[in-house]
């Protein structure tokens, strides 16, 4: 016998989380930005507002910085440093790659995050190819990348960071800023020290680059609060045919920054563990038409968001299987649905159909199961959609 899901079928904690209001997920997200930055407080007032901190180490030809000011270093020229992150039961350190493009002139200071999750390679990628684009001695401002966050999953290719502080837990570290230098776990001492030395102190506005999870890809996309006037001026910027209108999860690091007074958002750049090298072009004409925007670079704008057709929507609409077995997709990425349409269904060893997944909403995919096989209670589909009741919008599991 084949069910059918439908809009009445429960969603999973853990995938999707009920939010008060676009607005009222932002106040929630300042709030507990808020009851961690007092945790931290005590241990990073003084860290924040000191100088660059060289430890003395040299890393293949690399200074090791405990804290960094782009204001110490030498304009015009760029710099490749390590920051000294989170230490590790052995005594040694998980280092984090930085790159300052320090323009001649000075200017607004942006700062360019990816590797947050392991397993995102073209979050990667694109900061890599907007650096090489940068000429310091043509650049009024800085540019800083941070490349590799969460560095033990990304030694792994895995989403979560393997934290061995009782026994082996994966922690998704996109849920642990600001973090807290003196917290119980090592990703949680690692957001605050990155947030707190390296990131916070050199960002008037920062961008956290993202790709689809292991298992389930997305289309081309950017997460933002369009209620903030800054943030709404840099997502449109990009020419990428959806906009997720929403301010997500408390302790995303897009969200720790919004909480210190720094516009942020998040560019989502298709599936894990691969390089889209399409839709890098995207977000990196995208990412330099902001830097043209707050005038760090010179030069004519590239496409934007008035030259493709862009989607807006407040919220995701998950699909979750409700059975084991090969799913078949019926539409692709950035389709549009009905409410009531088929988008999937899924077969047995027999190849006997078991389940059929249909959309409760209208609006667009901007998610799908990538991996063949699921059981029950995985994400199959995620469909981007404007809720028309405000305290409904739902979130995307980033």
């Amino acid at each position: 016998m084949s069910k059918k899901r439908g809009e009445g079928l429960d969603r999973r904690d853990f995938i999707i989380a009920s939010i008060a209001t676009v607005g009222g997920s932002a106040a929630l997200a300042v709030s507990a930005g808020a009851a961690k930055a007092e945790d931290t407080a005590g241990a990073a007032s003084d860290e924040t507002s000191q100088r660059t901190v060289y430890v003395g180490d040299v890393i293949d030809g690399k200074k090791v910085v405990s804290a960094l000011d782009v204001n110490d270093l030498e304009p015009g020229r760029k710099h490749l440093l390590y920051f000294q992150g989170v230490e590790m039961a052995t005594g040694q350190h998980w280092y984090v790659s930085v790159i300052v493009a320090k323009g001649a002139k000075p200017g607004k200071r942006a700062v360019l995050v990816s590797g947050v999750h392991g397993d995102e390679m073209s979050s990667v990628h694109t900061v890599h190819t907007v650096m090489t684009q940068l000429d310091p001695t043509q650049m009024a401002g800085t540019v800083m990348a941070v490349t590799d966050v969460s560095r033990p999953a990304i030694e792994g290719m895995q989403r979560r960071w393997p934290n061995s502080g009782r026994g082996m837990d994966l922690i998704d570290m996109n849920r642990e800023w600001p973090g807290n230098e003196n917290g119980a776990t090592a990703p949680s001492r690692h957001a605050g020290l990155l947030f707190n030395r390296l990131l916070r102190p050199n960002a008037d506005f920062a961008i956290d680059f993202h790709t689809g999870t292991t298992g389930f890809e997305v289309t081309a996309f950017n997460i933002g609060g369009m209620d903030v006037p800054e943030i709404k001026a840099m997502v449109e910027l990009y020419p990428v045919r959806q906009i997720f209108d929403n301010h997500v999860y408390p302790g995303v690091l897009h969200n720790a920054f919004i909480d210190a007074g720094i516009p942020a958002f998040t560019p989502e750049i298709g599936a894990a563990r691969v390089l889209d090298l399409e839709m890098v072009s995207l977000f990196m004409e995208g990412t330099m038409n902001v830097l043209k925007h707050h005038g760090i670079v010179a030069g004519p704008m590239g496409r934007t968001g008035k030259d493709v057709k862009v989607f807006v929507g407040n919220s995701a609409f998950p699909i979750l299987a409700t059975a084991g077995g090969l799913v078949e997709h019926l539409v692709k990425l950035n389709d549009k649905v009905e409410a009531g349409q088929k988008v999937a269904i899924q077969r047995n060893s027999f190849g006997e159909v078991v389940a059929e997944y249909t959309s409760g909403v209208a609006g667009e995919i901007t998610g799908q199961r990538s991996d063949a096989m699921s059981e029950p209670g995985n994400p199959l589909v995620f469909i981007l959609f404007n809720n028309a009741t405000p305290e409904a919008a739902q979130t995307y599991p980033e």
